[in-house]
């Protein structure tokens, strides 16, 4: 049997305040990747999105889908 997570992925407000548009930190993303995989989480499928931020500035987010067995 399988157990599945959906999760929001996205750089902090600040950053899209400050420089106008904040892009995933690889270095984060990786990082964020890395905790899941140790608990058994893999990545199912994963989409890009741009969401907007008090009506001037847009951060790119992630929507991914996890996928673990479950004994």
């Amino acid at each position: 049997m399988k157990e599945y997570k959906v999760v929001i992925y996205q750089e902090g407000a600040l950053a899209s305040m400050f420089l106008g548009a904040a892009n995933a930190d690889p270095v984060k993303f990786s990082n964020f990747l890395n905790r899941n995989a140790k608990e058994g989480w893999r990545v199912v499928t994963m989409q890009k999105d741009m969401r907007r931020l008090f009506l001037f500035w847009a951060r790119e987010a992630y929507v991914i889908i996890m996928e673990r067995d479950v004994d």
